[in-house]
């Protein structure tokens, strides 16, 4: 019996999932975890179809999103965007030590 290796960008396949996912990772992950799951995303929407939106090439993006990578925030911008999402601020509680 073969086994074939879990992929969760087989898994991101509606607006919802994806926008779980990405919300999931970025309170419980790091700045790594982000980009690896930004990768994900954008492979399930097709790495040809975001590589089109953000005017980079295929290899130029694997490679920005793959483990390791330190691409720049506009790169990453540029592709949460491509891939359908924002970025929000909220505010967070007040801590006793700040104002």
């Amino acid at each position: 019996m073969e086994i074939s290796q879990f992929q969760i960008s087989d898994y991101l396949d509606s607006n919802e999932m994806i926008a779980a996912y990405l919300n999931t990772v970025l309170t419980e992950g790091d700045e790594q975890d982000l980009i690896l799951a930004i990768g994900h995303i954008a492979k399930s929407i097709g790495m040809s179809k975001i590589a089109a939106q953000t005017g980079m090439s295929r290899p130029s993006l694997y490679k920005a999103l793959s483990e390791g990578a330190k691409p720049q925030f506009g790169t990453i911008m540029k592709v949460l965007r491509a891939i359908g999402g924002d970025i929000q601020i909220a505010p967070q509680p007040a801590q006793p030590n700040r104002p």
